[in-house]
């Protein structure tokens, strides 16, 4: 299941984060360098030094945004998160071709394992500014390519074969991210976050009858029956 977070960062904080992502002296390194086995030989992109001050900075710009999105935390239920890095894609670094995330990642930030159970791309440039760059997520129903607005998210299972095709044109900037999740199965998620959003049509529809207070119930008993903390 793919999750569009739209306008997760405001028009500020998107002119904030591009300010230094594109600042002449951003220290950028190659992609490689934090790639596993696999993912090393089909990596070709830069990444942003996470030991600079650009990344501290960025780092809590994008998990303050995360903590505020009532959408982000449905869907994700999120338990711990891997601190947000951040990439670019031009010229001849271009591409990363299919790979699958590591299932357990370690943060330098914070010196926690992270179980990736959810991916998070966040866009930080408009589709206009390059050509290609799509994020391809390959799942049970095909190929679905993923090129959003700057400042909107996308949420998609760790455990998908994905890539990022060569971008052909300008720059494409973005953080990217990992989420543990509360509750570790993708269908008890997915079913939690399609209950979650019914229960919210349906008060604004109707306020809180009896019925959205008994679904609320069995919502939240679902959520105690399949949650670790």
């Amino acid at each position: 299941m793919l999750i569009h977070l739209k306008n997760l960062l405001t028009p500020d904080e998107v002119a904030q984060a591009r300010a230094l992502l594109l600042a002449d002296d951003a220290p950028w390194t190659e992609g490689a360098r934090s790639a596993g086995g696999q993912a090393a030989t089909r990596k070709n992109n830069q990444q942003l030094a996470q030991d600079s001050a650009s990344a501290a900075t960025l780092r809590e710009l994008i998990l303050a945004a995360l903590r505020r999105d009532p959408v982000f935390f449905s869907a994700a239920l999120p338990r711990r998160i891997f601190n947000p890095l951040f990439n670019r894609y031009e010229g001849a670094s271009n591409h990363y071709g299919q790979h699958v995330d590591g299932a357990v990642l370690h943060s330098q930030a914070t010196g926690e394992w992270v179980r990736s159970d959810l991916s998070c791309t966040v866009f930080l440039a408009d589709p206009d500014e390059y050509d290609g760059g799509e994020l391809v997520v390959h799942d049970t129903f095909g190929p679905q390519a993923v090129k959003l607005p700057a400042g909107d998210a996308v949420l998609y299972p760790g455990s998908s074969v994905h890539e990022v095709r060569p971008v052909t044109r300008g720059a494409r900037i973005a953080s990217f991210l990992w989420i543990e999740s509360m509750v570790r199965g993708q269908e008890q998620r997915r079913l939690l976050f399609e209950m979650d959003m019914a229960l919210l049509k349906l008060r604004q529809r109707h306020g809180e009858t009896d019925e959205a207070i008994r679904l609320t119930g069995t919502y939240h008993n679902l959520l105690r029956m399949w949650a670790s903390t």
